[in-house]
């Protein structure tokens, strides 16, 4: 399970803890057990600090806690800081990221269910889509239905998400995608073969609605497995 510490300060001498944290990155490297931390400051009192600090789970957070370099760390950052810490011990029960959410019902409702309501859903209605196969770009619903379509007439086929990484307004999934071919497909007459290739898709999202789109894929390795080159 996901832990979550959370450390509540204040410190008029920020840069110091600035360069302070950038020592302790430097010389836990290899050991510290942080996936992701995070620092805020208050909008409303400008020596009011709280880092969010994540791990992936409570043990591995005991593990990091025991290094000599954390231990040293944090005798430095109490030093700089205007009083004691506070420290707020957090397991995650929910981790919700609805930008992924969105992404994953393209995927799993759209691409390999065919189920053609939910686009004006999940995609803006200037949508603007960037696909290698492409000689011109996709544009709005028509242009994703047509795409989705042309895929979907071609072959039985699924995706396995193999990774995937949220970033800002971008969400990354690198996928593995197998279809048996069974109608034409870039001039290529129905072979019958079962194919498998992987690819990476990035989306980037606003207001709730994906925006824009870039796949890239193996286009040359399906072609040679369908027998086109």
């Amino acid at each position: 399970m996901t832990f979550v510490q959370i450390i509540d300060y204040k410190t008029s001498r920020q840069a110091d803890l600035d360069q302070l944290l950038d020592r302790y990155v430097s010389q836990s490297q290899g050991k510290r057990t942080v996936t992701h931390s995070i620092v805020g400051k208050d909008r409303d009192d400008e020596n009011h600090f709280v880092d969010v600090v994540e791990f992936p789970s409570y043990e591995e957070a005991m593990k990091n806690s025991h290094l000599p370099e954390t231990d040293k760390m944090f005798q430095e950052m109490v030093a700089l800081c205007d009083g004691m810490p506070s420290f707020t011990n957090l397991d995650v029960v929910r981790d919700e990221h609805l930008n992924t959410m969105l992404v994953n019902r393209m995927f799993d409702e759209l691409a390999m269910k065919g189920d053609m309501s939910v686009i004006p859903e999940i995609f803006a209605e200037d949508y603007h889509d960037h696909d290698i196969k492409n000689p011109e770009d996709k544009m709005g619903h028509a242009g994703m239905r047509e795409d989705v379509e042309e895929w979907r007439n071609a072959f039985d086929f699924s995706f396995t998400k193999d990774a995937q990484v949220a970033q800002d307004d971008y969400v990354t999934t690198l996928w593995t995608w197998t279809g048996k071919h069974k109608g034409e497909i870039m001039g290529i007459a129905p072979t019958g073969k079962t194919c498998t290739m992987t690819g990476t898709t990035v989306f980037r999202c606003q207001d709730g609605m994906i925006k824009e789109g870039w796949w890239h894929y193996d286009t040359m390795g399906l072609m040679r497995q369908l027998g086109a080159m």
